[in-house]
């Protein structure tokens, strides 16, 4: 065999090699988990009266994020989590891989689920919300707190809701946020695990103490809109229905209906 044809074998074999290597890293590296130490101190603590009820039993609670997961959605119908204006630093961190969360018992859905799929692994707490710590931030990209998004509405109406939490969030201080997809049945599924696409998208803002609460509903469809945020709010109870969820749940009963009855804007400056 000439050296011409020698050189061209070996560069096709290593060519090969490149290629089935690229699809084993693709397909199955899953680096470690995140959740390998406290946080030093810096834990997020939810106060309980603004956890919601869980529809699966299935909660976890991560230094900075809590969330209630869903398997046969396979997403969390509701991620919680507080967000402060100590928070809302502008550190530069580098975006880590997606993994599964090791802390939910029936698996959440790999992240492979979402490629070719035309949708974005939408944050469900936002990566931005949790600069100020590099274990924070990484936490945020468990699959457990990501959900298919429309990739209009991710980078658009929901990407200004997220903008105007964190001017609110500087501006009053301390804020309480819940949110999550609309799991109903019917909805279109993606990926072997079937992950299923929301419909609509909801979040949940709460600012003050259990005795002076004001909060806010939004509830917005999976696609883009140059609508006003203000036309999305609704009263949290409409949430309840769509969502079977039940918000304010250790709050008392008179309290919870009335915070979860209004939309006004009272309060709060757009």
């Amino acid at each position: 065999m000439s050296q011409t044809k020698k050189n061209r074998t070996i560069y096709t074999v290593l060519f090969l090699a490149c290629i089935v290597g690229f699809w084993l890293f693709e397909n199955f590296y899953t680096p470690a988990t995140y959740s390998t130490q406290e946080d030093n101190g810096l834990e997020t603590n939810i106060p309980s009266y603004f956890l919601p009820g869980s529809s699966t039993g299935n909660i976890v609670i991560h230094d900075h994020f809590s969330l209630s997961y869903n398997e046969p959605y396979e997403q969390a119908e509701w991620v919680a989590y507080m967000l402060k204006k100590s928070h809302l630093t502008y550190d530069d961190r580098k975006r880590p891989y997606f993994i599964e969360d090791p802390k939910v018992k029936s698996k959440s859905a790999d992240w492979r689920n979402y490629k070719g799929s035309g949708y974005d692994r939408g944050h469900l707490c936002p990566a931005g919300d949790r600069r100020f710590s590099e274990y924070a931030y990484n936490e945020t990209f468990y699959t457990s707190n990501i959900s298919p998004q429309d990739r209009d509405f991710n980078a658009g109406v929901w990407n200004r809701l997220e903008m105007q939490v964190r001017r609110w969030a500087k501006k009053y201080g301390d804020l309480f946020i819940v949110t999550g997809g609309v799991l109903e049945d019917g909805l279109e599924e993606i990926g072997e695990e079937d992950v299923d696409v929301p419909k609509y998208y909801y979040k949940i803002i709460a600012k003050g103490d259990k005795d002076n609460l004001k909060v806010l509903g939004f509830l917005m469809p999976n696609r883009e809109s140059s609508e006003s945020l203000q036309n999305f709010i609704v009263p949290i109870n409409k949430i309840e229905k769509v969502t079977g969820l039940d918000f304010f749940q250790n709050l008392s009963d008179d309290k919870e209906s009335e915070i979860e009855s209004g939309s006004s804007i009272s309060g709060w400056k757009f």
